[in-house]
């Protein structure tokens, strides 16, 4: 049995059944067989079904965000904010529904035609983390479905009952349709998600957590010559240059540091300050922390909700104490308020110190002081990860050169916005140790389907490619 303890108070949630092996094994059994028969029903008509699980959602939006905020511990708005993107990412699903297109190309054989199509892959494993307990499935989900294929989902064990619920509702509108396997859940800890990594009748694996998570996932689905879609971790860079709008980019710097809780992917974990503006901005970055205030994220007004566990709060600790040990210089926060609850914490930093190439799940900012642009990019990849990053300039030529090739090399790069809410439209995803995997938005729906090449002979003779001669005559 899961047991799901809010972090605002440690109330209980609720509870759920852990998924034994054999139960598991007929969850992947009944999607494979739902599989057959969703594959035959017209892309449309998929996207249609989507639509509807949209308007369902549209309808529980409250009572689903309330959920997440009690559950995870995000606040309010960003709660809600969640909620938003199912539904965003549903309707982005509907009109992908009609757009699964295929290339045609010129063959050099005379009366030949040649093209690719894409087919339905089957059953989807998706893994997911605490932090984004029904936005990630949804992108996975949606767009696998429309694409034909079923999902399997494992959610994090922090956070069952969000997944329980929006399963619930998912699943009601595809019952409805005659497809009550199409989306189903399996709940517990590591172990199903290795079952999911080794199961061959799954042939891709979608993962969003840890590095180290990823690592195992990428290896075993791998191995078995499976498909991965890996979102891992990311250690975010903003380079504010002496021409940026400071306020804006601090703005931005407070939501990518505060948001969640620094328990974001996106969040922003480094800032990178040319000389001429550094103790201007941390003064600024100093008096807009010290307004904010952890509390219940559940109350109007507040910002800051606490962290998902105690294991989250002792990597906090652990983190700042590192920095100082290693050099840093701690310029606010660092205490824990009390239980899941601790201050946002800011921490002058140099290159030379490990702990800034590392991911803390919390909300730890290291600013760093550049000479230049050149360092500050330099900095910026020096990380293992490639998620999210940002550059604030008011000159053409800084902002282009950040997303040139000799830039970030990231797979996010905004300019005058920061690392941390990403839109649904365009692909999400990082580079190096983030995994490579998209999600979402643009093509990202290719990842969710197989593809053919075709060619067909409408001519009396049989020419072989690049002129090649074979005849037994």
């Amino acid at each position: 049995m899961l047991v799901s303890l809010s972090p605002i108070d440690g109330s209980e949630v609720g509870k759920v059944n852990v998924t034994t092996k054999s139960e598991y094994d007929d969850v992947v059994r009944r999607s494979h067989a739902t599989f057959e028969c969703w594959r035959m029903h017209p892309a449309p008509k998929r996207g249609e079904l989507i639509r509807e699980i949209a308007d369902k959602v549209r309808e529980h939006k409250e009572e689903l965000g309330l959920l997440i905020t009690t559950e995870m511990g995000k606040i309010r708005s960003e709660g809600l904010g969640e909620v938003q993107e199912v539904i965003d990412i549903a309707d982005f699903a509907v009109g992908l529904s009609r757009q699964l297109y295929g290339k045609t190309m010129h063959s050099e054989r005379p009366q030949h035609r040649m093209y690719e199509q894409w087919h339905p892959l089957g059953p989807v494993g998706v893994i997911t983390a605490f932090n984004f307990p029904m936005a990630v499935w949804a992108w996975n989900a949606f767009i696998a479905a429309v694409c034909g294929d079923t999902v399997v989902w494992k959610p994090s064990e922090l956070t069952p009952i969000s997944a329980q619920r929006l399963n619930e509702i998912c699943s009601e509108v595809a019952t409805r349709h005659g497809f009550s396997d199409l989306f189903q859940v399996v709940y517990g800890e590591a172990e199903i998600g290795k079952w999911i990594a080794q199961d061959h009748r799954i042939p891709l694996v979608s993962a969003t957590g840890s590095i180290p998570m990823g690592r195992s996932v990428g290896e075993v689905v791998a191995k078995r010559f499976g498909k991965s879609l890996l979102e891992l971790g990311g250690n975010n860079g903003v380079i504010i240059l002496k021409d940026a709008d400071l306020n804006l980019a601090l703005n931005s710097v407070v939501f990518g540091v505060v948001g969640t809780a620094g328990q974001r992917c996106t969040s922003t974990r480094r800032v990178f300050l040319e000389n001429e503006v550094f103790d201007q901005f941390a003064k600024k970055l100093i008096e807009s922390f010290q307004k904010i205030h952890p509390g219940d994220p559940r109350r109007d007004g507040t910002l800051l909700g606490p962290l998902v566990s105690k294991r989250a709060v002792d990597s906090y600790k652990a983190a700042i104490e590192r920095a100082i040990k290693e050099g840093g210089e701690l310029l606010y926060g660092g205490e824990v308020f009390k239980d899941f609850y601790v201050k946002p914490t800011i921490i002058k930093a140099d290159s030379s110190m490990s702990i800034v190439k590392e991911e803390t799940f919390a909300p730890i900012v290291y600013l760093f002081k550049v000479q230049s642009i050149s360092e500050a990019i330099e900095l910026n990849n020096s990380v293992p990860q490639g998620l999210s990053s940002s550059c604030f300039t008011t000159n053409i030529l800084s902002a282009e050169r950040f997303l040139s090739h000799q830039g970030s090399d990231c797979g996010i790069a905004n300019i005058n916005i920061g690392t941390s809410g990403a839109e649904i439209g365009g692909a999400f995803g990082g580079e190096k140790e983030t995994g490579g995997g998209r999600e979402a938005g643009s093509d990202s729906w290719k990842q969710y389907m197989r593809r053919q090449t075709n060619t067909i002979n409408y001519s009396k003779e049989l020419p072989l490619a690049q002129g090649v001669k074979f005849s037994v005559d």
